[in-house]
């Protein structure tokens, strides 16, 4: 089975992200999307991080229904920060079978050369990249055979983008599915006003 590997703080989902991997589902030859929430990511502070557990349940919310979409708690049982060549690893000896291909953003190709390992990464698995033709400005790591570059539509938003909506009493809805929405506001997360 062909696994995509969806890593994000997830902080929180929206539909900008669901996009992303409805696109990678019906386009490519992956079976299944698997959002890995990090608990830590090793480039962003945790200050403004929702708790792991919280961010893990709106995701839950975001994808129920969708069979080809699994919300993946694994790095919450791993060493941190999250390193994703860690990730792969354990991934690759627990489930011996399945192929799995990062799935990432055109920034984060950008950095990927920053990554720890990210040699052995490229040599063992696969990555796909949204970004549309031409942004990508790194033709080392955007010509490596195992990178595949996608034109994928991109909702210009971002979680920082809903938290601070969230922040200034506006309203989030349309940006994230409506049971997150919910959950958001029932739960008051991210300093919400009420």
């Amino acid at each position: 089975m062909k696994i995509g590997l969806f890593f994000g703080s997830f902080n929180p989902i929206h539909t900008g992200h669901l996009i992303i991997a409805n696109y990678m589902a019906d386009y490519t030859d992956l079976h299944e999307v698997w959002f890995v929430v990090s608990p830590q990511n090793p480039f962003k502070s945790e200050q403004s991080l929702l708790d792991e557990n919280h961010r893990l349940n709106l995701l839950q919310k975001a994808i129920e229904g969708e069979p080809r979409f699994k919300a993946s708690d694994v790095e919450f049982s791993l060493p941190r920060p999250s390193y994703t060549v860690h990730t792969l690893h354990y991934l690759t000896e627990k489930y011996p079978s399945y192929e799995f291909t990062l799935i990432i953003g055109g920034d984060n190709l950008q950095n990927f050369h920053k990554w720890l390992n990210y040699e052995s990464i490229l040599e063992k698995h696969k990555v796909f990249v949204y970004a549309r033709t031409g942004i990508v400005e790194k033709p080392l790591l955007s010509n490596h055979p195992n990178i595949k570059l996608l034109e994928v539509p991109l909702l210009n938003i971002s979680s920082s983008y809903i938290r601070e909506s969230i922040q200034a009493g506006k309203s989030i809805k349309y940006l994230v599915p409506e049971s997150v929405r919910i959950a958001i506001e029932e739960n008051k997360f991210y300093g919400i006003k009420g």
